[in-house]
């Protein structure tokens, strides 16, 4: 995902950061360096050098930081990039575990019911377009158990009871 446009937000304190589907706010105390009180930021824009998938800012002191498009989307919890991320690391780990098994690569394809083309798709952690129920079968082919755990909202713990 490309970023259109970037603009600093002294107000928010966040930087507006536009894609083809919709704005997002970036809050300046995520980046690295972060403005600090007598040092804001100077100007923000697209970096072409990384294909416009992020930004750099500049800050007043000459300190300089580059936000990809990732870790906006990932702050923000966007559900299109947490899929994309779950299946990139459910493929690295059935990549592992099919290194580490005694089965070969045409049982797994035998016991999958598929075709070694599309065996080799899953296997591919660029691929997107695969789903989320085939890599599941993947590893389940690979006697593998998957465990997915749910975690209630993170509680935050007020000042006077931090230790």
């Amino acid at each position: 995902m490309t970023v259109r446009s970037d603009s600093a937000n002294h107000h928010r304190k966040a930087f507006e950061v536009r894609t083809a589907r919709r704005t997002f706010f970036y809050p300046f105390a995520r980046l690295d360096p972060a403005p600090a009180a007598g040092d804001r930021v100077r100007s923000v824009f697209v970096d072409e050098e990384i294909a416009r998938e992020g930004f750099t800012h500049v800050l007043e002191s000459g300190g300089e930081g580059t936000v990809h498009v990732d870790q906006v989307l990932g702050y923000h919890q966007d559900p299109s990039f947490l899929r994309n991320a779950l299946l990139y690391r459910l493929t690295i780990e059935a990549r592992k575990r099919i290194d580490e098994s005694p089965l070969s690569r045409r049982e797994i394809v035998r016991r999958l019911g598929t075709s070694a083309t599309q065996f080799y798709r899953l296997l591919d952690p660029a691929n997107q377009r695969k789903s989320v129920d085939k890599m599941l079968a993947l590893l389940h082919a690979l006697d593998c158990e998957v465990d997915l755990v749910i975690r209630g909202p993170r509680r935050v713990v007020p000042r006077h009871q931090v230790s």
